[in-house]
């Protein structure tokens, strides 16, 4: 478990494995490939958003400001719009490229917000002393094995979003 320093560490790991997960896709050819790409990049961001929505903004809701949190809960959501999508398509499908690249945009955007050295969210996080990110660290692996066992066996729910309300027109 001492893999990664701290929960921090963890989650900027998922970042990494995912940005190279997606320059994979970009140079993918096939439909089975693109597919089987697709398809791990909606998992681990699946299942690091549950971490994130589960674990770790809740440690530190009032603790920084509810915006940053806010935020990121409403970015989460757009990403699994798309997640959804994703996996309920094809990369024969009109679209399913673009969507793979916006999901990846996205992705980009929200790992810059949490990652800025100094008033990104992590940096934040960090000058809060009461919340032991070590032993988040311990929970979130645990956590993530049970993801990863539910998606070995079942495979893992539709993205959910939280906060976004969507109205009919």
């Amino acid at each position: 478990m001492a893999e990664f320093t701290d929960a921090i560490a963890l989650l900027k790991a998922d970042h990494r494995k995912v940005e190279k997960l997606f320059e994979q896709y970009e140079a993918a050819s096939g439909a089975a490939a693109k597919k089987k790409l697709s398809h791990q990049i909606c998992v681990e961001l699946k299942i690091h958003t549950t971490l994130e929505e589960e674990i770790f903004y809740p440690a530190y809701r009032g603790k920084i400001e509810d915006d940053i949190l806010d935020e990121a809960y409403v970015e989460h959501d757009g990403a699994k719009i798309l997640i959804n999508d994703i996996e309920a398509g094809s990369p024969e499908d009109d679209f399913y490229d673009a969507k793979v690249h916006v999901l990846s945009e996205e992705i980009t955007h929200h790992v810059h917000e949490e990652e800025m050295p100094s008033e990104g969210m992590f940096a934040e996080c960090r000058k809060v002393e009461e919340v032991d990110l070590v032993a988040m660290r311990d929970a979130m692996l645990a956590r993530k094995e049970e993801l990863l066992a539910q998606e070995e066996s079942e495979g893992l729910p539709p993205a959910a979003p939280r906060a976004v309300k969507l109205v009919a027109a």
